[in-house]
C-alpha cells in the first residue's frame, strides 16, 4: 500500500510520528535527467529533505550501468552518487536482505504473479531494494507501482509516491 507522508516543522513524519528516511527509486533519477520539471522537483525534494534521504547501492548500480560512456558515468557519479558517499548515506543490502528478496521472488512465482521465465532483472533489483529498505526502516519513493505493489503483497514495505511533502 502506498502511504502519503506529511511535513511538520521541515521534517517528514510517517503515520507513526517518526521521522522518515527515504530511498529514491532509480526511475526518479532517470526522469529527472530527461525532463526539466522532474529535475526541478527532484532538486527541490533533495534540498528540503537531504538529512532524510539515502542512496541505495542497487540504485547506484542501475544508474551507473545505464551511463554508457565515460563522460556520462562521471556526471552520474558526481550528481547522484558522490553526494551520498561523502555523507555516508548509502544503504547496502545485507545477506539477510538478499535471502528475503529471493523468498519474495519465490513467493511471487508460487502465487503465479510472475512466471519463473518472466522474472526480469528490474524485478530482482526491486526485490533487493524492497528487502533492504524494509530492513533499514526506510520508505521507498517510486513511481513503479507495478513491481513494488506486487512485492508489497508478500513483503510489507513503506512506499510513497513522489514527492511526499505537504
Amino acid at each position: 500500500m502506498y502511504t502519503r507522508c506529511v511535513a511538520r516543522s521541515s521534517l517528514i513524519f510517517s503515520g507513526r510520528n517518526k521521522v522518515s528516511r527515504y530511498i529514491l527509486d532509480t526511475n526518479l533519477y532517470i526522469r529527472a535527467t530527461r525532463d526539466n520539471e522532474q529535475n526541478r522537483a527532484l532538486a527541490a525534494f533533495l534540498l528540503a529533505f537531504t538529512p532524510q534521504i539515502y542512496l541505495h547501492s542497487v540504485v547506484a548500480f542501475e544508474l551507473l550501468a545505464g551511463a554508457t560512456n565515460p563522460a556520462l558515468q562521471k556526471r552520474t557519479h558526481e550528481a547522484f552518487i558522490e553526494p551520498f558517499e561523502r555523507r555516508s548515506r548509502i544503504i547496502t543490502p545485507s545477506h539477510e536482505a538478499w535471502k528475503r528478496a529471493a523468498n519474495v521472488l519465490a513467493q511471487l512465482v508460487g502465487q503465479k504473479r510472475v512466471s519463473l521465465n518472466g522474472i526480469t532483472r528490474s524485478l530482482v533489483n526491486d526485490c533487493v531494494i524492497a528487502a533492504s529498505t524494509r530492513e533499514s526502516g526506510c520508505v521507498i519513493i517510486t513511481e513503479n507501482r507495478r513491481d513494488f505493489g506486487m512485492i508489497n503483497t508478500v513483503l510489507p514495505i513503506e512506499i510513497a509516491e513522489p514527492w511526499p511533502i505537504a
